[in-house]
């Protein structure tokens, strides 16, 4: 709900809680005043108008401080008479704080308690929700700390047991390919020397054939000359 009001001289438009600054009235810090003139009612989709005012509408005020407004400078000269008049003037205002807006017996004061309350009812069933539901999260990470440590140590012996199990088995591996290699590399040497002392008896028995083959030519052509000799000389 907002009013328009008519105050020394000038028109404001106002709501519950506004605060503007009006020309000087007739009391002080602290007090309270009602504006009667009020020119425009809206409340919703609704509104009155005043012809020059709305009958049964007014607006409660409380004044705050009394300031004064900026200097304005009123200079005036008349020319080729030389004539000069300077002047100054800071207005007197009253701040004040619009409390209550009625119209009809309605008040639109009640109506923004009424909803400020319900405001604040609807945001402590939001806190208190949040409160349950932050407890209930703290007591859930309580629950998974106190279990984690059992866990880690369950995982930490099975991989100790699972590593132990690993190096047995290849030690033991170790020591079943140790002698065999062993074997094969000793073995090698001897087929070695075997094969080279078949390549020699080989190459010798080879000479000595060629060596006889040749001692048998050589008596067969001995042989043929001799016998080619003797019947020349017959």
């Amino acid at each position: 709900m907002y009013a328009v009001i008519e105050t020394g001289g000038k028109q404001y438009r106002v709501e519950v809680g506004t605060e503007l600054e009006v020309e000087l009235l007739e009391a002080g810090p602290g007090e309270s005043v009602a504006f009667d003139r009020v020119l425009l009612v809206a409340d919703g989709d609704a509104a009155s108008i005043g012809r020059p005012v709305v009958a049964n509408a007014s607006v409660a005020a409380e004044i705050v401080r009394r300031e004064r407004g900026e200097k304005l400078i009123n200079f005036k000269y008349g020319p080729k008479t030389r004539r000069r008049v300077k002047k100054g003037h800071r207005q007197e205002l009253m701040v004040i704080r619009i409390s209550d807006i009625v119209l009809d017996g309605k008040s639109a004061a009640k109506e923004a308690q009424k909803a400020e309350d319900a405001r604040l009812t609807e945001r402590q069933r939001l806190e208190e929700a949040a409160r349950r539901q932050a407890a209930k999260d703290a007591e859930l990470a309580a629950k998974l700390a106190a279990e984690k440590p059992a866990t880690t140590a369950k995982d930490t012996t099975k991989a100790k047991a699972t590593t132990k199990a690993k190096a047995t088995t290849k030690a033991k591996a170790a020591d079943t390919t140790g002698p065999a290699d062993a074997t094969a590399d000793d073995a090698k040497p001897a087929t070695k020397a075997k094969a080279s002392g078949t390549a020699r008896a080989s190459r010798t028995s080879s000479a000595a054939k060629t060596t006889k083959a040749k001692a048998g030519t050589t008596k067969t052509d001995t042989t043929k000359n001799t016998r080619a000799r003797k019947s020349d000389e017959d």
